[in-house]
């Protein structure tokens, strides 16, 4: 990959549920973190870690720098929605979470119908070699909420550019939304490029690679469920991907599946 190219991956791990048996946390964990290791993203944002998930994985990714809290107002409570960059590559020059509720800054604040707090996670980094810098936002929309999906998407709109501050801006996460879902087009400006993101896989100038979806049952795909994005305001997008490891003998480390993205500054 020429140095000049910044990858990006999101990535939603699927929380440790001891119901998954077979797939549950110590089964995976491992496969996760290789699936990270070997698309080697400069940028990363996962989705739905636990605590001792994120230690695991901070601990097998450590060419990694990490920010993020949890979604409740505990430190280690629930769910991370954490973001990690190369440290090797980037110095970081702010960061911080908010929650996508009436009362952001609120630590642990539930939003309109959803089920469960939800936050993005936001990092400043700097290129040591090129002096460019980029803003990384990862987000986890609810599950549930329907509002609360369509006033998240209009809540991160209206951040975004105070956030970005005019430097280049992607924002990458689990939306729980297809592109043919109402919050997915209120990020996409509804049809008014000008006021809104652009979704990497529109405007790759190469066909996008992989499925069609970003969903899984660990042992199969679930066809056309693409609900995991990356969207961006400035960078050039030079590449997107969908990337299907699988992490053994015929099964998914995650019900989800990352989506790979490679752009320019």
């Amino acid at each position: 990959m020429d140095t000049d190219t910044l990858r990006a991956m999101t990535y939603n791990v699927r929380r440790d549920v001891a119901d998954d048996g077979d797939y549950d946390w110590d089964g995976r964990g491992a496969a996760v973190a290789s699936t990270v290791r070997f698309h080697r993203p400069d940028v990363v944002g996962l989705q739905e870690p636990l605590s001792s998930q994120y230690d695991d994985l901070k601990a097998e990714l450590d060419a990694y720098e990490w920010v993020g809290q949890s979604r409740l107002a505990g430190e280690r409570e629930d769910e991370f929605c954490p973001v990690g960059y190369r440290r090797s590559r980037f110095d970081r020059l702010g960061s911080g979470t908010f929650w996508l509720s009436e009362t952001p800054e609120k630590p642990g604040s539930v939003g309109w119908d959803a089920s469960w707090p939800r936050i993005a996670t936001w990092a400043r980094l700097r290129d040591r070699t090129t002096d460019e810098r980029v803003v990384y936002v990862n987000t986890h929309f609810d599950h549930e909420g329907p509002t609360a999906r369509r006033e998240a998407a209009h809540l991160l709109l209206d951040r975004l550019p105070e956030l970005a501050d005019g430097d280049p801006l992607a924002l990458g996460g689990d939306f729980n939304c297809t592109d043919t879902d109402e919050p997915y087009a209120i990020l996409v400006g509804e049809g008014d490029r000008e006021s809104g993101l652009a979704d990497a896989r529109q405007i790759t100038p190469h066909r996008p690679h992989g499925p069609d979806t970003t969903r899984t049952d660990f042992e199969s795909l679930r066809p056309g469920i693409r609900i995991d994005h990356v969207f961006v305001d400035g960078p050039r997008v030079e590449g997107y991907g969908v990337a299907a490891d699988m992490g053994g003998n015929g099964w998914y480390p995650s019900d989800h599946l990352p989506v790979v993205v490679d752009f320019s500054l």
